[in-house]
């Protein structure tokens, strides 16, 4: 069983959810691959916004092309929100899925999808939702994050997730990473994608 972790991450948020994700699918038996796609914005310009040296953390992951979603049983995609949609470098590498769509190469693989927002309420599930769109344009079979994970029932702290995905809170300036609890959130989702892949290729024997 073989998953993929396609995350874009400019200053490590998504990154740290990656690693949690793909722990998390290895835990249940996964043979894990982590990997990015490709920068579109300019060396400069990550400099000046700070981002180049956070960037630095994860420069050894592979850069991720369309063969790499065909080749996995599942793909679990990860980005930070733009607007309560996807990162314009996710949608660029989806956008160069055409080819794939049309032989159908994607149908009946498992997708999902996790997160990270700026502020509490700035699009965490809009941009996981209408993720879920291009997933099913591909035909692919959507598995989000059940409250069978406590953790979505958490009130005693500010904390992401929800039914859709695993989500976690970067605050305005960045300053916040990861927190345990969505760490969690993000290791469970990852091995629930792994359980519900397998027992899909176990029934297609």
């Amino acid at each position: 069983m073989k998953i993929n972790v396609i995350f874009y991450s400019i200053y490590g948020h998504v990154y740290a959810m990656a690693e949690a994700v793909a722990e998390g699918a290895r835990s249940a038996g996964a043979e894990v691959k982590l990997l990015q796609v490709a920068e579109l914005i300019p060396e400069a310009a990550l400099e000046k916004a700070g981002a180049k040296a956070a960037r630095a953390r994860f420069a050894h992951i592979p850069t991720a092309t369309v063969d790499d979603l065909a080749s996995a049983d599942a793909v679990i995609f990860g980005t930070p929100t733009r607007f309560g949609n996807m990162a314009a470098q996710m949608r660029n590498f989806l956008d160069a899925t055409g080819g794939l769509w049309m032989k159908g190469g994607l149908i009946g693989k498992v997708g999902s999808v996790f997160v990270s927002t700026a502020t509490q309420h700035g699009g965490q599930e809009t941009t996981i939702t209408s993720f879920h769109t291009t997933l099913l344009h591909h035909g692919m079979i959507i598995v989000g994050l059940p409250y069978s994970q406590k953790g979505l029932m958490k009130t005693d702290e500010v904390s992401g997730g929800s039914p859709y995905g695993a989500t976690t809170i970067a605050g305005g300036d960045g300053a916040r990473q990861p927190s345990a609890a969505e760490l969690d959130l993000a290791k469970f989702q990852g091995k629930h994608v792994a359980e519900i892949t397998k027992a899909l290729l176990r029934g297609r024997k």
